[in-house]
């Protein structure tokens, strides 16, 4: 296996529409434009295996909660035997502005509590992510309840697009490595202070 591609997300309808779960929805979309299917795994996950350009990925979502999702990719470790290098993980941030996608190849959990227990697990940060941008947060909501919520209407296409765009760098980072993937979608010059150093921010559920 030369790439496992994990989508953050909690399992059930409730948090279908929710933007906790873009993860999800972009390994989804991965699988569309790949045409491969989704079914149960040898663990707590479904599986979609594909060779995009002579490389073999699986794509992976979690069926526990988003505190436990270190678990599965330690399931991941031990099935197939990966590296830290061939591991990515898709998840929403919210302290990135809506839209936005940034990729770096390791970083603090920034509050995401699924990237937390993924770096408990393995004992590390170095792993690459694609940090999908959900923010701000309205003034007044909780981090958790604002990431957890059910996705307004006149938001769920924008987040749709970011979730495609997201699958088409996904795919990006398979075929062109992750540091070339970085600069065509890392577009802007200025980052959030959390992305230098995983300095302060509000922290979620």
């Amino acid at each position: 296996m030369d790439y496992v591609i994990v989508g953050l997300g909690n399992p059930g309808p409730e948090y279908e529409l929710t933007r906790h779960n873009l993860g999800f929805w972009t390994v989804d979309q991965v699988a569309k434009k790949i045409k491969c299917r989704f079914t149960e795994g040898s663990g707590e996950f479904f599986l979609a295996r594909k060779s995009i350009r002579g490389q073999s990925v699986a794509l992976v979502k979690p069926t526990t909660y988003m505190n436990l999702i270190g678990h599965v990719v330690m399931q991941l470790v031990d099935q197939y035997g990966i590296a830290l290098h061939q591991l990515l993980v898709v998840c929403d941030d919210f302290a990135l502005e809506e839209g936005r996608i940034r990729i770096r190849r390791q970083g603090s959990d920034g509050g995401h509590n699924g990237l937390k227990s993924i770096i408990s697990e393995l004992g590390t940060q170095q792993f690459a992510r694609i940090r999908l941008g959900i923010g701000p947060v309205p003034a007044g909501v909780e981090p958790a309840d604002f990431v957890l919520a059910k996705i307004e209407k006149t938001t769920i296409n924008t987040l749709r697009d970011l979730a495609d765009r997201a699958a088409q760098a996904v795919i990006e980072c398979v075929t062109q490595g992750v540091d070339l993937a970085a600069n065509a979608y890392n577009i802007r010059p200025s980052a959030p202070p959390e992305d230098a150093d995983g300095a302060e921010r509000p922290k979620e559920v």
